[in-house]
């Protein structure tokens, strides 16, 4: 059973940082590209980045380009999302999600859901 569980939101302050972490479990992690979503109040939810399954490439939105970094360790069955110089803005719900093959059809997973808000 696929299962991807998010951790290390919270309150953060206007410039600080946070790392975002989700473990997965129930698929061959190593196999699969990882993304990151994210969800504010009131809007749809939007692609933050993708990292490839090694690792070697990555890819974000122009909003976060320069400010946040995504990461794996394929190890530890673990991608992360460390978000730097966050800004009200980034305020919202943090989804990690994978498209994993199961039988013959691509199933999309998402995890529960981490609350990041950034607010003095």
């Amino acid at each position: 059973q696929v299962q991807l569980v998010e951790s290390g939101g919270g309150l953060v302050q206007p410039g600080g940082s946070r790392r975002l972490s989700c473990a997965a479990s129930g698929f061959t992690f190593s196999s699969y590209a990882m993304r990151w979503y994210r969800q504010a109040p009131g809007k749809e939810r939007e692609l933050v980045a993708v990292i490839g399954s090694t690792g070697g490439s990555t890819n974000y939105v122009d909003s976060v380009k320069g400010r946040f970094t995504i990461s794996r360790d394929n190890a530890k069955n673990t991608v992360y999302l460390q978000m730097n110089r966050l800004k009200p803005e980034d305020t919202a719900v943090y989804y990690c999600q994978a498209v994993v093959l199961v039988g013959f059809r691509l199933e999309n997973y998402w995890g529960q859901g981490t609350q990041v808000t950034v607010s003095s």
